[in-house]
């Protein structure tokens, strides 16, 4: 394990978002596609790796932590536009927050 300072921690963007949807990756079977609510900053298409343990419709509705200021990256035609934060458990556990909040509530 690297450590990091404080300064570095800070350039990461984590966010409460709203899953808005959930739907199958057409021609995957582990790829989920979540649009999230991050509220000030609008909709996000995350791409989550996650389809072996659950399925779209678990998602939905659920506040779930998102790191907002992630390169986009493409995968199998879809642009993920951010992180959902789990576990690297079998099966992971998706990180979320003990209470309702604003969609787009920042966590530091």
């Amino acid at each position: 394990m690297e450590l990091i300072g404080i300064d570095e921690f800070q350039k990461i963007d984590l966010r409460v978002g709203l899953v808005k949807s959930a739907e199958k990756v057409p021609g995957s079977e582990k790829l989920i596609r979540l649009i999230v609510d991050l509220g000030e900053l609008g909709e996000r298409q995350i791409i989550a790796g996650l389809g072996k343990w659950y399925q779209p419709e678990f998602f939905q509705g659920k506040y779930v932590i998102i790191v907002a200021n992630l390169k986009p990256k493409k995968m199998m035609g879809f642009e993920s536009q951010g992180m959902l934060l789990a576990t690297d458990t079998d099966p992971p556990v998706i990180a979320t927050v003990e209470k309702t909040v604003k969609p787009g509530a920042r966590l530091f």
